[in-house]
């Protein structure tokens, strides 16, 4: 079976950590338990042995046979016939090994640190021998009701670890089911989309990671939704921008052809602006292209931001002063100069004061800025005028967005002139911004980095 299935693999993920868990804590909480009960079982039956063994060699005066006596001894403890233990180690005063019935060898001398941890046997105020726990191995013999207590308590612990796996097996399939289901929706949307319907949503059903994947898809999705619209409006405007035009000249040309006009110079400047118009737009489009692939040459010098301002502010002196409109440049002191194309720049700055001109009223006023803060530069063209609607706001950079059909520029009426401003302004590492009050005023801020 291939295990393709992301709520397979969940659900073998858990349970191979449930499991592995279980076994590690019964494994360890087994052993434990057995070592401490064990040095418990020796403790309490320390004494009566170490009075036995006391009384033994008080009898014998030595440790011969003391095996047998032993054996007896803790059959009457256990109430058992002969038995021995592997957890119990007798040595001589010298602390060699007598009797073991474990790990250690007999006749192996143990280290005085060792010998400090068992029962001393004294026989009139003298150390004759040692009776201590072998730490190597198990605590108890078969049979005896303490083993069958360790047992059950080792039984109930595997019972535990498998309880405890289960649980483990039974979260993992529903984490596994609760992860796998807005993926599989996730899977579904994304094919829906590459088929081509964007826009497709799917449900957020929670806040964390997979939440917020869900949440960036239905982003991405109603951009793309959104992107194909304007890319389809965009064609059509281009297409009415360039027919209305070329329908011009063509009626003019096919009836000077024919014969059925004679040419005039009103004619002829009407078919020259018409061709103007129509070299603007593609002077447009190409310097949009150029920027979205990254090669719009630049040809960047030092400037102080306030002498790009004043020769603005030049140039459009005379239109402002026509449409009766007061027309300022505000420049803080000693402003860093800024690496820009000043002619790249001034064609934002003109295509800001184009907009601004034309929805100023006669007697509104126009302020050029121009201030640093942090490293930055920021050039505002600020004008009195109509301002923007709160719905079109966020959309005025874009491409032949026609939202609000009354601000389009005189000389970019396809809606392109605030797209390439954009552009430009990022291809200096900047940014533009708007904001705007209907009937109060317009505010448009260039942002240009400067290096001190």
């Amino acid at each position: 079976m291939r295990l393709r299935s992301l709520s397979l693999r969940l659900v073998l993920a858990f349970l191979l950590v449930g499991l592995t868990g279980a076994i590690i804590v019964s494994l360890f909480v087994g052993q434990h338990t057995r070592s401490a009960f064990g040095r418990f079982v020796f403790d309490h039956s320390r004494d009566p042995l170490v009075a036995a063994l006391t009384e033994f060699y008080r009898s014998n005066a030595s440790w011969q046979r003391v095996e047998v006596s032993l054996r007896l001894e803790l059959g009457k403890i256990w109430k058992k016939d002969e038995v021995e233990f592997p957890w119990l180690i007798l040595t001589d005063a010298d602390g060699v090994i007598l009797i073991s019935w474990g790990k250690n060898p007999i006749g192996r001398r143990l280290a005085e640190q060792d010998l400090k941890l068992g029962a001393p046997i004294q026989v009139d105020g003298t150390v004759v021998g040692w009776l201590l726990y072998d730490q190597l191995v198990g605590p108890l013999a078969p049979g005896t009701i303490e083993w069958d207590f360790l047992e059950d308590v080792q039984g109930a612990i595997w019972l535990s670890a498998g309880s405890a796996t289960a649980v483990a097996l039974l979260l993992g399939v529903l984490l596994a089911r609760a992860i796998a289901r807005p993926v599989r929706e996730l899977t579904a949307a994304t094919r829906a989309v590459a088929k081509g319907e964007l826009g497709h949503q799917v449900t957020v059903r929670s806040r964390d990671d997979l939440g917020e994947l869900a949440l960036s898809f239905n982003q991405m999705s109603a951009d793309l939704a959104r992107s194909n619209r304007l890319r389809r409006q965009m064609t059509a405007d281009i297409a009415h921008d360039l027919r209305t035009p070329l329908s011009i000249v063509l009626g003019y040309t096919e009836a000077l052809s024919d014969g059925k006009l004679q040419g005039t110079q009103e004619m002829y400047d009407a078919m020259h602006g018409e061709a103007q118009l129509l070299q603007r737009l593609i002077d447009d489009l190409q310097t949009l292209s150029l920027a979205d692939a990254g090669e719009l040459p630049l040809t960047q010098l030092q400037i102080a931001p306030q002498t790009l301002l004043e020769r603005t502010a030049c140039a459009y002196s005379v239109q402002a002063e026509q449409r009766n409109i007061t027309l300022r440049v505000v420049a803080a002191p000693d402003l860093p100069l800024i690496n820009i194309d000043s002619d790249r720049l001034a064609q934002v700055l003109g295509n800001l004061m184009n907009n601004a001109l034309h929805h100023t009223q006669p007697g509104g006023q126009i302020t050029l800025v121009a201030e640093s803060d942090a490293g930055t530069v920021h050039l505002c063209v600020q004008d009195s005028g109509d301002g923007i609607s709160s719905e079109d706001l966020p959309y005025v950079f874009e491409r032949f967005y026609r939202g609000d059909k009354a601000r389009q520029q005189q000389d970019s009426a396809s809606g392109l002139g605030l797209a390439i401003a954009k552009s430009l302004v990022e291809a200096h590492g900047g940014s533009i911004s708007v904001e705007s009050v209907v009937g109060k005023g317009t505010s448009f801020t260039i942002t240009i980095p400067y290096t001190a």
